[in-house]
């Protein structure tokens, strides 16, 4: 029998070892271009395709583009690809196709000389990486010192204008960091139209893409899919303008507060938003917030947001880069700028509602949350937070939303709950209330938490909970009327 095709015979002959060292020499020289131009050498010298696929990135250099999906599938079931060449490469994997005319043989001399030469591309990165993350850490600095002009003439000038800003917590950080640079590629070229900054800080990690008004998703899919497989819980915030990357910074860790196993990766407009808002008659709502917040500037009202929906002040410190006795110092000073007692839990939730208020310029005058219409004018003088102005939370659709939300709960975990969230979520004083053990309270609390199908752990979420227990109460939810049954036991009625 004949073949037409190259024997392995013949490839293991002298010009069989002069191909493979042509083969080689061409490798090498479009080594020493890029990764792109390694991929591509390789696909030209099988005659079929050639694709790098990570495990976060997917394809990271395909040769043709179109091959993308085919390499990243090969890689993640090879025993479906039999007839592709896979190598490990500088935790990558190389993923080749050769043309049926391509002795093995080749495809395999191909397949190893480029993933060796993409091991030595990997290593010399990773000795420049150091000093790269370190860049990348002090030009993260310098954005939120407020130094924008310095990073933009660093980067390429004035095509990079906004900010959006992700920050991960895990266990895992330093081996997650290094995926992610790996997956991201970050570059500091001139002139690019984006550019992603990764860098750790303060034991989390912190990644500022910075663009041009938009980015195209690309670091958000990154970052789901790290976090996904590092377990890592993420915050987002942004875009927003360069000038504004402090309080993108805090928004984002305020988000990260609001993220669980379920929801990894949570936006900082995803925390604000409230299901209880959109239900308050617009001109009494904005009026009476617009009252209340009348003696803040907007620096104070950015702290009381990043405090209420951390939930706690070294929380909110950490978010907002200040020290906890800083923060305590401040919110001592605008308790009495509000005149209220801040450390009252229906206090915090009404400045949370109005904090959340919309613009005046923003409402809709003919809309209502009891589908009235906009209320009277309300009495003359300075709104209060510890009460709330007639016709806000009294409305029949507040009252339908309340009971959606925490009806049908047993007397003993509705006063439970109302105590607990009256401590600010402190499990062990609402214990001592209560007279129960801090176990007891725990379960009665996983119970709220299954049938409101809420994250209690989530302190915006808390603040609705509170305000529906007041629009439905019928009692004072004491917890001396807790059903009892000899010692410490409870009664179910």
């Amino acid at each position: 029998m004949s073949s037409t095709g190259t024997t392995d015979h013949e490839a293991t002959g002298p010009r069989g070892a002069r191909h493979e060292r042509d083969a080689a020499d061409r490798l090498l020289r479009a080594a020493t271009r890029s990764g792109a131009h390694l991929i591509a050498e390789a696909a030209s010298l099988v005659q079929g395709w050639a694709v790098l696929t990570d495990p976060i990135a997917g394809a990271v250099y395909s040769t043709p583009a179109a091959a993308a999906a085919d390499g990243v599938h090969a890689a993640a079931a090879p025993r479906e690809h039999p007839h592709c060449t896979q190598r490990p490469a500088a935790g990558a994997v190389l993923v080749l196709a050769a043309a049926p005319t391509v002795p093995p043989g080749h495809a395999c001399h191909v397949a190893t000389t480029t993933a060796a030469l993409l091991e030595v591309r990997g290593q010399r990165a990773a000795e420049l990486r150091g000093e790269q993350m370190r860049l990348h850490t002090t030009l993260i600095r310098l954005l939120l010192a407020g130094h924008t002009a310095a990073v933009t003439e660093t980067l390429g000038g004035n095509r990079l204008t906004h900010v959006t800003v992700y920050r991960l917590s895990g266990v895992d950080l330093p081996t997650a960091h290094e995926v992610l640079w790996r997956a991201v590629r970050p570059s500091l070229a001139p002139y690019a139209d984006a550019v992603a900054l990764v860098g750790r800080r303060d034991g989390e990690l912190v990644v500022a893409e910075l663009h041009h008004g938009g980015d195209d998703g690309r670091i958000l899919r990154l970052v789901s899919r790290l976090s996904e497989r590092h377990h890592l819980l993420a915050g987002m915030a942004g875009p927003l303008p360069l000038a504004e990357m402090p309080t993108a910074h805090s928004d984002a860790a305020a988000a990260r507060h609001s993220a669980t196993p379920d929801r990894r990766v949570v936006p900082a407009d995803a925390v604000g938003a409230s299901r209880l808002t959109p239900l308050l008659p617009t001109a009494p709502y904005t009026r009476w917030a617009g009252s209340v917040l009348r003696p803040l500037s907007p620096a104070h009202q950015h702290l009381l947001l990043v405090w209420l929906r951390t939930g706690s002040k070294p929380r909110a410190a950490a978010a907002l880069g200040l020290s906890a006795g800083t923060v305590r110092a401040r919110i001592r000073d605008l308790s009495r700028l509000l005149g209220a007692d801040l450390e009252d839990a229906t206090v915090r939730a009404h400045l949370l509602l109005a904090l959340r208020a919309p613009a005046p310029g923003d409402d809709d005058s003919g809309r209502s949350g009891s589908g009235v219409g906009s209320s009277p004018p309300g009495p003359p003088g300075p709104a209060r937070l510890e009460s709330l102005p007639d016709g806000l939370l009294d409305t029949e659709a507040v009252r339908t939303w309340a009971i959606g939300l925490v009806g049908g709960l047993e007397p003993h975990l509705r006063i439970a709950l109302a105590c607990w969230l009256r401590h600010h979520a402190r499990t062990a004083p609402a214990a001592a209330e209560l007279h129960v053990h801090r176990t007891t309270l725990a379960g009665w609390l996983n119970r709220c938490a299954e049938h409101l199908a809420r994250n209690l752990a989530d302190a915006t979420v808390r603040a609705e909970i509170h305000l529906a227990l007041k629009a439905t109460r019928t009692g004072p939810d004491d917890p001396a009327a807790l059903p009892r049954r000899g010692g410490r036991t409870y009664r179910r009625l």
